[in-house]
C-alpha cells in the first residue's frame, strides 16, 4: 500500500519540488488513514489532509538549517555548561 517516503532535505535531495513534496504528503495520509484512495464521502477530509501535510513539509523544510547553518544541529540552546571544578 505505501512505498517508503524518501528524505526530502538537501543534501539527500538537492532538488525538490512542489510535486516531492505532495507526492510524500500523499503517502503519509494514506498510511495514517489507512486508505489508498477514499471513499468519496471522504475525500475532501483526504485531500485537505494531504494539502495539510505538504504545507508542513514545506514549511519544514524551508526552515530547517543543515549543515553548518549556526544552529548547533539540535534547533534549540545549547545544552547548560557545568559549574563544577
Amino acid at each position: 500500500m505505501c512505498r517508503s517516503i524518501r528524505t526530502l532535505r538537501p543534501p539527500m535531495a538537492p532538488e525538490v519540488g512542489d510535486e516531492d513534496v505532495r507526492a510524500a504528503a500523499l503517502q503519509y495520509v494514506r498510511k495514517v488513514s489507512g486508505f489508498r484512495a477514499p471513499a468519496a464521502h471522504n475525500r475532501a477530509a483526504f485531500e485537505r489532509a494531504v494539502e495539510a501535510v505538504a504545507e508542513a513539509t514545506r514549511e519544514l523544510l524551508d526552515d530547517l538549517e543543515v549543515g553548518g547553518g549556526g544552529g548547533g544541529g539540535g534547533g534549540g540552546p545549547p545544552p547548560p555548561t557545568s559549574t563544577r571544578s
